[in-house]
């Protein structure tokens, strides 16, 4: 019956301590409030038209990339706390049964009952180094959990740009498809009336078809495009969405920021060199920990048992002592655990440097593409106005009898030219100024403030 209490009473401790919301040891502390919210954020109500704040809000909460993210996290969290359990004494119980028979033909149970305190008293450094292992490897999660924010949080906006691009992309085509076909019939009637030859009939008749395959290609890659932001969004690629349209002006922005001065704050903010930074520590607190293998290790024991045998007689045995131990050869096993941390740190140090060089590189490359694309924006609007002017020109010159249809065709094109230059360039200025942001380690929802 001893034995039964027992068993129950483990049993119900181990019941308690193995429950999810059970964290003793307050592990869960460690991940900052900001991201524990936004792991446990809301779904946004797919239903309503949605501005790209909620597109974002979506991906960031239902992007599988912010799940896994969270769930390193937490188990990284945890593997804190298997460190911070080696500062906490051990309790535990241990109890047999056996069935016994004498010389005397006498027989029985035999219950034996003991429980066994023990606590590491001092390592030379391995605990400390042990978790602070596990706290710079938390470090690393939690880092790499905020650069995952900003990748997915710059995908849903590219996904969500590049869809209104291929929209308004879409939209051109169909406008210079039917400025092919005017031009078609335009030549049709000036062949009609003999003004023309069927040369130019044919020429526009081929102009018309090439536009129509603009317009076809164009319609696929709408298709696609909503494919993508959908799957950004955690969700199937033929979900419909309701998108609230972006009213996007032209920058007027100037852009002259010191780069070396953007290069050094990137080296400040960004979450993937803080999270080398983080494996380096790490690496230095595994050397320490390998180290420690070396030296020997002082606990305290205390045991209290109680047996009864076949003969119903009661023993009570207990102990206290204080134990050394001393590795003296371990085949080595420690001198290569140590040349192995060393080799590790190494490596840690040389990928932060090169992460580091990557980061300068983007900075500077990002920043310059937005220079350009402000430019860019500008110039292809004042594009676009001319070409409008010229191929009006042209349409009425060709209506008149005055003027060719090359003339006519040439106009067309620049035209339809122009006006998928102007929206490229357009919304690759929003994506640039967000991918600018990204590379600076600095992209949140202050970065689309205002944009719908």
């Amino acid at each position: 019956m001893r034995l039964r209490f027992i068993g129950y009473m483990v049993f119900g401790i181990m019941s308690v301590l193995g429950a999810e919301e059970f964290d003793p040891l307050n592990t869960n502390a460690l991940i900052p409030s900001q991201q524990a919210k936004l792991a446990s954020c809301a779904t946004v109500d797919m239903r309503k038209t949605l501005g790209l704040s909620d597109v974002v809000m979506s991906a960031l909460c239902n992007n599988p990339q912010t799940k896994i993210a969270w769930q390193t996290s937490l188990y990284q969290a945890a593997q804190v706390g298997v460190s911070r359990s080696a500062y906490l004494p051990t309790l535990s119980a241990t109890g047999s049964i056996l069935r016994a028979e004498s010389s005397e033909t006498q027989t029985g149970n035999q219950e034996n009952v003991g429980v066994t305190l023990s606590y590491l008293l001092y390592d030379f450094g391995k605990r400390d180094a042990t978790y602070d292992n596990a706290k710079s490897l938390l470090d690393v999660a939690l880092f790499s959990e905020n650069d995952t924010i900003q990748t997915v949080f710059l995908s849903a906006i590219q996904a969500y740009y590049a869809l209104f691009g291929s929209n308004a992309s879409l939209e051109a085509s169909r406008e210079a498809e039917r400025s092919a076909l005017e031009s078609l019939n335009a030549a049709k009637t000036r062949y009609t009336v003999g003004t023309a030859t069927p040369a130019d009939t044919l020429q526009a008749q081929t102009a018309y078809s090439q536009a129509m395959l603009n317009r076809i290609q164009a319609e696929g890659n709408v298709k696609s495009a909503q494919g993508s932001l959908a799957s950004v969004l955690g969700l199937l690629p033929d979900t419909t969405l309701q998108l609230q349209t972006p009213k996007l002006d032209i920058p007027s922005e100037v852009f002259e920021s010191n780069i070396r001065a953007l290069m050094e704050e990137a080296q400040r903010l960004r979450p993937d060199l803080m999270a080398a930074g983080a494996k380096i520590k790490a690496a230095e607190a595994n050397i320490k920990a390998a180290k420690a293998d070396n030296m020997p290790t002082f606990s305290l024991s205390a045991t209290s048992g109680h047996t009864n045998t076949v003969f119903d007689t009661a023993q009570r045995t207990s102990s206290i002592g204080l134990y050394v131990s001393i590795p003296i050869f371990t085949g080595f096993n420690t001198k290569y655990k140590i040349q192995a941390a060393q080799q590790q740190l190494k490596i840690n140090e040389a990928e932060y440097d090169k992460l580091s060089q990557s980061a300068n590189l983007e900075v500077y490359q990002t920043y310059q593409t937005l220079i350009s694309e402000t430019q860019a924006t500008r110039t292809s609007s004042d594009l676009v106005a001319s070409a409008q002017a010229s191929y009006d020109l042209a349409l009425g010159r060709y209506k008149a009898g005055v003027g060719t249809i090359l003339d006519l065709l040439s106009a067309q094109s620049a035209l339809a030219s122009a006006k998928q230059q102007h929206i490229q360039s357009l919304y690759n200025w929003y994506i640039t100024k967000a991918s600018l942001a990204k590379a600076m380690g600095s992209l949140d929802f202050s970065t689309i403030k205002g944009q719908p």
